[in-house]
């Protein structure tokens, strides 16, 4: 089973997570640490503009989405997670700090029913035109293959097939999906246009990719924040760095500290 690949690696590696602590979700944030911490997944440091009531490693500092950062680029640990801290000021710092152009990131989410699969876009400015999907594509490919799994991509559009004509808007989203699954299957990826069922594409493929990010974003919200399902994180693909991304109103952030620490090459 995939989650159980990932726990024996994040147990196996017991890397060094820097984790974010924002005001507003700080006690969430600090128990999923000390859970990841107790369950031998990582050796983890807090990072929060204030003192925090644990047992485990805090830096305490005034920018305290630089600092996580800061952390990963002088060494100090192995791979970080945003946790509760703000999405627009961390990523921002990532770019500036690591000399990041572009933030790719590719989810792993998990159905009510209790299937995994991974997921992108999920950053409402990703994936708008057919070759970031294709780049998604590729790199979540790859992000797969470390866990020993070989994609198999659905990409969803706007509608069915037998949908065109209805919409010039549609039929945009028609023909991007089938251009990024020809593509994707060019380059040796299996790949298909999935239409907009996704509700057979989630029991059909692996790693299904939206239309854009901000269906992505939705579909995110849509199925963990609403429908029952989890998200356990959304690491960083495409640079040399081990960047888990979360959401702030999410279940917790133990697993995304477990996939970070997994996600740590040794």
């Amino acid at each position: 089973m995939l989650w159980d690949t990932i726990v024996k690696s994040a147990q196996a590696n017991k890397a060094r997570i820097a984790v974010g602590v924002g005001e507003q979700y700080m006690d969430k944030t600090i128990q999923g640490a000390e859970q990841a911490a107790e369950k031998g997944y990582a050796s983890v440091i807090l990072v929060g503009p204030k003192r925090m009531d644990t047992i485990l490693p805090t830096v305490v500092s005034e920018n305290p989405e630089a600092e996580l950062i800061k952390l990963a680029r002088d060494g100090k640990v192995d791979g970080v997670v945003r946790g509760s801290l703000g999405a627009n000021t961390t990523l921002k710092c990532l770019k500036e700090i690591m000399g990041i152009k572009r933030v790719l990131r590719v989810s792993l989410l998990k159905t009510p029913s209790g299937r995994f699969f991974f997921f992108a876009p999920v950053g409402v400015d990703e994936g708008w035109t057919v070759e970031d999907k294709v780049e998604l594509g590729e790199l979540g490919a790859g992000l797969m293959r470390r866990f020993g799994v070989e994609p198999n991509i659905g990409v969803l559009s706007g509608g069915r097939l037998g949908d065109r004509g209805r919409s010039e808007r549609v039929d945009r989203t028609l023909d991007d999906a089938e251009a990024v699954a020809r593509i994707l299957t060019e380059k040796g990826i299996k790949a298909k246009h999935a239409e907009i069922l996704i509700e057979d594409a989630v029991n059909e493929y692996n790693y299904i990719i939206a239309p854009d990010g901000i269906s992505g974003n939705l579909i995110f919200r849509a199925l963990c924040l609403v429908g029952g399902g989890e998200g356990y994180g959304a690491p960083l693909v495409g640079a040399d760095i081990v960047y888990v991304d979360t959401s702030r109103a999410g279940t917790g952030y133990e697993n995304a500290i477990c996939l970070a620490s997994a996600l740590v090459l040794h």
